[in-house]
């Protein structure tokens, strides 16, 4: 039996709520105008539940994706080795498989109106660099050189994040991340600006 709110919805989780509340907000006073007090009442929990989900106010919209990558960095130092890059490949996908709808695809696609630009820009470099480091300590493990390494990992980085983008200003329930990772994988084979094409 699941509890409803006096709205006759099923009740939420507290991260759930906060996440739709911080949105609305965002939407409503824009991001810098919005405080975590602003977003804790607006939920109806207190500041310190908010910190038990989340460290920052813009982690609200970045913990889903946190959690993937958190997922997949763990899963990369546990591959000793990966030569055709085969398990990166699997490790990726799996990271941007099933990827729901949910506050950062709004965020993204509403970032002007939520005053989010720069925001998202830097929160989505430091996701982005995170996986990199990942991926080039495994890439340094299999052999590949180090500006090499270096390369490979922000371009498959940068793969992931661009997938994630390009899934959510589409209209997030149409395709899937996985669907838009698939092109970018396509496209770093024919990235321009490779020696061939100059």
């Amino acid at each position: 039996m699941s509890s409803t709110s006096r709205a006759g919805r099923p009740k939420a989780s507290s991260r759930e709520t906060l996440a739709e509340a911080a949105c609305e907000l965002f939407l409503e006073r824009g991001y810098d105008a919005t405080s975590v007090a602003d977003i804790t009442q607006r939920a109806g929990v207190s500041r310190s539940s908010f910190f038990n989900y989340f460290s920052s106010k813009s982690d609200v919209l970045w913990s889903g994706l946190d959690e993937r990558i958190t997922t997949a960095v763990d899963d990369l130092a546990a591959v000793p080795h990966d030569r055709d890059g085969t398990e990166v490949r699997h490790i990726l996908s799996a990271l941007v498989a099933d990827f729901a709808p949910d506050s950062l695809a709004l965020a993204m696609t509403n970032s002007s109106a939520m005053g989010l630009d720069d925001e998202l820009e830097q929160d989505a470099a430091l996701r982005q660099a995170r996986l990199a480091a990942a991926l080039a300590d495994l890439a340094r493990r299999s052999g590949v050189v180090s500006l090499t390494a270096d390369i490979a990992a922000a371009t498959w980085a940068a793969a992931v994040l661009a997938a994630v983008r390009a899934w959510a200003e589409s209209g997030a329930g149409r395709g899937s991340v996985g669907d838009r990772f698939a092109e970018a994988v396509r496209a770093i084979a024919r990235l321009p600006w490779s020696p061939s094409a100059i």
